[in-house]
């Protein structure tokens, strides 16, 4: 028998290292700890901002339809992750229907699959049905940093040494983030794509993330018909984000997959993204769109609709730990995204969690310890936590 839900713990993280003018994701984060009661716990994070995901959970109730979340908690077995979502989504629902309610529940909801992990000893991809395959196949995030001042020849140094590390360190598939906007004209652009792709050959895998350039899908078009020949895997944040029909079009007229749906929550919504804006990568995130639980059955409807998903994923280590377990669940899934702490330097995402498991020919094994499978740097914890 599970032992029950005892209580929350809601901690904002921020990294002093970080930049305000920079778009760096892992500058911080928010731990939620669900512990049982015999003292065990379970954590997982938000990708929004700490501050408000913890008013947010923490908030007292006014109603049954706007709750407090550990009240709602209290008392659950651990292991009825399903149904406990569920009570969640329902008791917050007047605060919280979308958007930083559905990223609080993510948290919360990683965190029980940690949790009941831990009871049973046993790793959360198997509370989510089985491993469906053998091996992980994680992509490299590649990014420079915006400008702030560098000129183009810097930044394709950046992210060329980024390559290298990337490729050194085990990966064969990596995504370009080409964030330069006014910095490069749409052809210099091309040219850009064309050179990334040669330093990384023909075998590597390359997705390439456009930071939502375009505001009209003919733009996009042009830039995207110059580089199909360099095998470019997925294009990301094409056009802007709530850019439906946009999206439609340029999926409809481009041979590349087109990638959307980086900000959605909840299966509803990514619906919206599948069956008018037609891309065929959908890219919620685990700790954004509704956790593992809300995730997989994103990936059980992409399924039905032909589409892939590939969920965004820049943040800290409990974020690339869930990665691993949504991966190996979900065969809609061909790469997740990994922030690697040997290629992109972030304090944060290097030392808030381990182990870090090593990437070997391209590929990661199935995590083998319960729950997550990565412990907490409780020490980082206590000297990083802003509340």
């Amino acid at each position: 028998m599970t032992s029950r839900i005892a209580r929350i713990e809601v901690i904002p993280v921020f990294s002093p290292a970080s930049s305000a003018n920079d778009l760096d994701g892992t500058a911080d984060t928010v731990i939620v700890k669900v512990f049982d009661e015999e003292g065990r716990y379970g954590f997982g994070e938000a990708d929004a901002p700490p501050g408000a995901v913890k008013s947010f959970l923490e908030m007292p109730t006014a109603h049954l339809w706007s709750r407090n979340a550990g009240e709602i908690l209290v008392g659950e077995d651990p292991l009825e992750i399903a149904a406990i979502w569920q009570k969640l989504y329902d008791g917050t629902f007047w605060p919280g229907r979308r958007g930083l309610g559905i990223h609080a529940i993510s948290a919360i909801d990683i965190a029980l699959h940690d949790l009941a992990g831990k009871q049973l000893g046993v790793p959360a991809y198997k509370l989510m049905g089985g491993a469906r395959r053998q091996k992980l196949r994680p992509y490299c995030t590649i990014f420079p940093g915006l400008a702030q001042g560098r000129g183009i020849a810097e930044l394709m140094r950046e992210i060329g040494r980024q390559f290298d590390t990337a490729l050194a360190s085990g990966f064969r598939a990596v995504k370009m983030e080409v964030l330069f906007y006014d910095l490069v004209t749409d052809r210099e652009l091309v040219d850009l794509i064309h050179e990334g792709r040669k330093m990384l050959g023909d075998e590597i895998t390359m997705a390439v993330d456009f930071g939502y350039r375009w505001h009209n899908w003919h733009d996009a078009l042009f830039v995207l018909e110059r580089v199909a020949d360099a095998n470019i895997f997925f294009a990301e944040a094409t056009l802007q984000h709530d850019d439906l029909a946009g999206h439609a079009r340029l999926a409809e007229k481009s041979s590349i997959r087109i990638g959307g749906a980086e900000a959605a929550a909840t299966r509803f919504e990514v619906r919206e993204w599948l069956t008018v804006g037609k891309v065929g990568v959908v890219q919620p995130n685990i700790g954004r769109g509704g956790g593992l639980t809300e995730i997989r059955r994103i990936a059980d409807m992409c399924e039905l609709f032909g589409a892939e998903v590939v969920p965004h994923g820049w943040k800290t280590g409990i974020t690339s730990a869930a990665g691993r377990h949504f991966q190996a669940a979900c065969p809609a899934a061909p790469v997740f995204e990994y922030v690697s702490p040997l290629v992109f330097d972030s304090p944060l995402r290097r030392e808030l969690v381990s182990p870090e498991p090593a990437v070997v020919d391209g590929f990661m094994e199935l995590p083998t310890g319960p729950g997550l499978g990565v412990e907490l740097n409780e020490e980082l914890v206590a000297r990083w936590r802003v509340d």
